[in-house]
């Protein structure tokens, strides 16, 4: 997996349709606002496949779809896709099986890597099945708590430290990656009104980041945004305002 030096586009996340005029969820909206964020200097894209009816899906048909419109648009970006519990309402073992059906997708329809968090059941199971897909894991870490759960024995190429509420330190939680002795590559993002702190964090420690509507709807003055290439021009401009100075 090609380490991002700067910045990913997290396009849609969980979000409902409608939540805001430029969400995108068909395979045709990720792929076209997956192409504008690239064009605003973007590196990877991660994304949430969604069904006929607009809800996130891990089926293998969809997720095909979506990781083939985007390759089309951007042949040479990196496409990640969610492996949340929550897709399968919480049942570890639908979710076990459903990512397991994507052996039988063409390579063109697999995404180069998905996102695993370290709190949900089963993550050591679904990381060997991604493993023998082919398919690149990303550790999702929200906690030290979570942190201290993933030891180097996981070997994993990437660690998103996502801070996903008030209270957690991410300096805690780097500190404890350090202390289990994970030397993955290391992205830190957050979440809403934390988003735009840890892009700027993440500047002044020399880490990636990921921005896109998934994270936020407003830039980081608090006013709206037109889309995902919105996103991703203001936090680039954050980022590197704050690496300039640190």
């Amino acid at each position: 997996m090609s380490p991002i030096a700067r910045l990913k586009a997290a396009l849609n996340g969980g979000r409902a349709p409608g939540e805001h005029p430029a969400l995108p969820c068909s395979p045709a909206e990720l792929a076209g606002a997956a192409q504008r964020s690239v064009a605003a200097g973007a590196e990877a894209v991660h994304l949430h496949p969604r069904d006929d009816t607009g809800a996130e899906s891990l089926a293998a048909a969809d997720v095909g779809a979506a990781v083939a419109a985007v390759c089309r648009t951007c042949p040479a970006t990196p496409v990640g896709v969610t492996t949340g519990l929550w897709i399968t309402g919480r049942d570890a073992t639908a979710r076990q099986a459903a990512v397991a059906a994507w052996a039988g997708l063409p390579r063109y329809q697999l995404p180069d890597f998905a996102s695993v968090n370290v709190s949900e059941p089963g993550f050591t199971a679904l990381a060997a099945t991604l493993g023998e897909l082919g398919v690149a894991v990303e550790a999702g870490v929200w906690t030290p708590e979570d942190a201290g759960a993933l030891s180097i024995a996981d070997e994993v190429p990437r660690v998103l430290v996502e801070i996903m509420r008030p209270g957690v330190d991410p300096l805690a939680v780097l500190a404890r990656l350090d202390e289990a002795g994970v030397t993955a590559e290391r992205l830190l993002h957050g979440e809403g009104a934390l988003c735009w702190p840890m892009v700027e964090l993440a500047g002044r420690l020399g880490l990636p980041t990921r921005i896109g509507l998934e994270d936020t709807l407003t830039g980081p003055d608090g006013a709206p945004v037109a889309g995902n290439a919105e996103l991703v021009r203001l936090a680039l401009s954050v980022w590197s305002a704050a690496r300039s100075v640190a």
